[in-house]
């Protein structure tokens, strides 16, 4: 397949670049750190689609910073609604036939514990701006495929991890501060709320279900892409300890709380396995020994040491 990624160099467009690559697809990589247009830019995407001419789309360039999002709800929406229906546009005028776009599964909210796990039925309850702004992409996909028999699916990205993703997330941040303790020999690793579940899965499974839904999802339709099971914040950082050269603790620390948490996330994945066979393969502490090495790597990196 002729297939062109946005966001192709952030965390996950890295992984899903490399998969295509393995599975011989012809990728056109647009991303603003190799001289791509903005994903804001309407006319310079409507350009490049129109040129590179590919058979599939997958839209993961966005603002995906839940935090950021509060200090900049407008430049979140800018970026996250507005760029998808760019990229939404741009395709329907191409005649681009498959398109993938990645939501999220904030934008499910607020859930008691009698509603998990979570299906694509479940209302969209968004709380803070970043999943305000992933529902109205959402929105603007629906209507692409409704109005204009484009052939979008939406994929609702529950938490992923992995070697590369930055350390303004959960477990990066947390592999981090232990990689620079094990430098420094300080024993002490800040955390924010420990209390929080989510559903984690690799980022290299769930690129593989990515493209996977390229190839058997359903035209119009919402899928979970999440592991099925929910961990404890406490349990991640435990295991990540574990992993540690030398013992270290925990210690919570009030200015790393969001403004608002969601106390758990569990999806349910029987959508997106019946559509396409997928299933998780890389099980969460070996996601997080690599997220470890991947953080001591960068440690060496950015001091120079060799022996880091």
């Amino acid at each position: 397949m002729r297939a062109l990624v946005t966001g192709s160099r952030g965390f996950v467009g890295t992984h899903l670049v490399a998969h295509l690559n393995a599975c011989a697809d012809d990728v056109i990589e647009v991303d603003r750190v190799i001289g791509s247009p903005p994903i804001e830019d309407a006319s310079a995407i409507a350009a490049l689609i129109a040129e590179a001419k590919p058979e599939v789309v997958y839209h993961l360039a966005g603002q995906s910073d839940v935090a950021a999002s509060w200090s900049d709800p407008m430049g979140t929406f800018l970026v996250n609604a507005n760029g998808t229906l760019h990229v939404v546009r741009a395709c329907i005028d191409t005649g681009v036939e498959r398109v993938l776009s990645v939501t999220s599964s904030d934008i499910y909210g607020m859930l008691s514990p009698d509603e998990l796990p979570i299906s694509e039925q479940a209302p969209l309850r968004p709380v803070n701006p970043y999943s305000a702004s992933k529902a109205a992409a959402e929105m603007v996909c629906i209507q692409g495929f409704l109005g204009h028999g484009l052939g979008v699916i939406r994929a609702r990205a529950f938490n992923h991890l992995g070697p590369g993703q930055s350390d303004r997330f959960l477990a990066p941040a947390l592999a981090s501060r232990i990689a620079a303790n094990e430098r420094t020999g300080t024993t002490v690793v800040p955390v924010g709320n420990l209390s929080a579940r989510r559903d984690f899965t690799d980022v290299r499974d769930v690129v593989r279900a990515y493209r996977q839904l390229v190839v058997d999802g359903e035209p119009g339709e919402a899928y979970n892409v999440c592991s099925g099971q929910d961990v404890a914040v406490s349990e991640v950082a435990e295991i990540l300890l574990g992993l540690a050269k030398v013992s270290m603790t925990l210690e919570q620390d009030d200015r790393l709380f969001r403004p608002v948490d969601l106390p758990v996330q569990r999806g349910d994945n029987s959508k997106l396995r019946a559509a396409t066979g997928w299933a998780p393969q890389i099980a969460l502490p070996d996601t997080l020994a690599d997220t470890l090495e991947d953080a001591r790597s960068r440690q060496t990196s950015q001091t120079g040491d060799p022996h880091g």
